[in-house]
């Protein structure tokens, strides 16, 4: 952790991009794919393995194979088998032979060039190309930094990518936090884990030895809120992702249950829900001063609050109406309005990143759904449906989002699963093993 958290702070790839000479180009062009809710042919692109250079060629086939990886797995990108190409790439700056890559229809071409230099570091250069056009996309660019950020390095460029030609800002380049889970259903063990969002580079934050739930992501994507049980009952936590050191929620009275926090989109204040008595409210606190203040007052169970993001509001759950529902109010507390108005119960609303939706979990007809509506509750539309499917996060361009998937049954096992907004693409995060709770990161600095 110590180590990827000096790369990020001091030689992170992204902070030491360089626009390569000769090749800029305004990043505009009849080359686009438009993201909508009707179906959508997979954009076909060619990416020829990376050039090596400086004995660099292990290092060039991976980061070519997580690129590639990157743009299929989002079922927008269909990638042409490398066997059949009529051109090979063997020198970076050569002009491209456009013909031949229009014969086998490729739309967009990705070259690129891997050099380990004399100090160490690693240079990950690309360009991308319109085929039909016949005419570069956007700028060619070069990442540096320590040989082991190759990874980064390439989730870097198939943001790029990807942004180019969506329109839409990427998302490769994050990372998830979760609950790693072991042992069978009614013994299972839990620990808080943090991986890639493609499931690579797995670390574990705790132990076992409590069960630990629904981790979050402060906005900087430094410090996570998660809620344990090792003092014996549920209490907020949050921790330092580079140090990994922990600590309660300050000026929360000791056996004080708190559950289900949130970061503010600013970062300085927290939303959790507290049980005082036999009543749930949602209460704010700010981790300056440590002023706790609460922000509803109803008898009924108030709880998963979540911010807009402009943190002018909150989103919630409540069964205030006799069943889980969805409710918003402002961020300083006050009456809140109900906006889901479907049949079923409704949970775990989480505010789009784009201010645009609202995802959630929906029950009815003994089935649970991952849903998202608008803001004022209108165009509701049911993304999955399964045995048991909770607890939707966010990609940081608001048009993916990860759940966790239980199966049925004494050997029933939760993973973690994503799917786009618009209900397609629906495939399996790889894990180690058993996972729950993801909570997806803002794009990595």
């Amino acid at each position: 952790m110590l180590n990827r958290r000096m790369f990020i702070h001091s030689t992170s790839a992204l902070a030491t991009s360089t626009v390569l000479p000769g090749f800029a180009l305004a990043q505009s062009g009849p080359l686009r794919l438009e993201i909508t809710e009707g179906v959508i042919e997979p954009l076909p692109f060619a990416l020829p393995t990376f050039l090596a250079e400086g004995g660099t060629d292990d290092v060039a086939a991976d980061v070519s194979r997580v690129i590639a990886a990157d743009l299929r797995g989002t079922g927008l990108f269909r990638q042409i088998p490398p066997d059949a190409y009529i051109s090979q790439v063997t020198n970076f700056s050569a002009p491209v032979a456009y013909p031949d890559w229009q014969a086998i229809n490729a739309q967009a071409l990705i070259t690129g060039q891997v050099e380990q230099r004399a100090d160490g570091q690693l240079v990950v250069r690309f360009r991308l190309f319109d085929v039909f056009s016949q005419a570069p996309l956007g700028e060619g660019l070069q990442f540096v930094g320590p040989a082991d950020s190759w990874r980064r390095m390439a989730h870097t460029v198939a943001d790029q990518v990807y942004s180019r030609i969506t329109g839409e800002g990427g998302y490769f380049d994050t990372r998830v936090a979760f609950i790693a889970e072991e042992g069978p259903k009614n013994a299972r063990l839990k620990r808080l884990a943090i991986m890639d969002y493609d499931g690579a580079n797995v670390q574990y934050l705790t132990d076992s030895r409590a069960i630990v739930l629904a981790p979050r992501f402060s906005p900087q994507g430094d410090r996570i809120l998660y809620t344990s049980y090792e003092s014996g009952f549920p209490q907020v936590y949050i921790m330092d992702v580079a140090t990994v050191q922990r600590r309660p929620l300050e000026a929360i009275p000791a056996e004080t249950m708190t559950f289900s926090p949130r970061f503010s989109p600013s970062g300085q204040s927290v939303v959790f829900s507290l049980v005082d008595g036999s009543n749930t409210d949602i209460y704010s606190l700010d981790l300056a001063t440590g002023t706790r203040t609460r922000l509803t007052q109803a008898p009924s169970i108030e709880t998963a609050p979540s911010f807009s993001p402009d943190g002018t509001e909150i989103t919630f759950e409540s069964d205030r109406s006799g069943g889980q529902q969805i409710y918003i109010m402002s961020a300083s507390g006050g009456e809140a309005r109900r906006v889901s108005a479907g049949t079923g119960r409704y949970g775990t609303p989480v505010w789009s990143p784009r201010g645009d939706y609202i995802a959630f979990t929906k029950q009815e007809n003994g089935r649970f759904h991952i849903g998202v509506m608008r803001t004022d509750g209108s165009e509701e539309r049911l993304l999955t449906s399964s045995f048991l499917d909770e607890g939707p996060t966010w990609a940081p361009n608001g048009r993916v989002i990860m759940f966790t998937r239980e199966t049925p049954g004494d050997d029933g096992a939760p993973a973690v699963y994503s799917v786009d907004i618009s209900g397609r693409n629906l495939q399996r995060v790889a894990t180690p093993g058993m996972a729950s709770d993801p909570a997806w990161s803002p794009l990595q600095t």
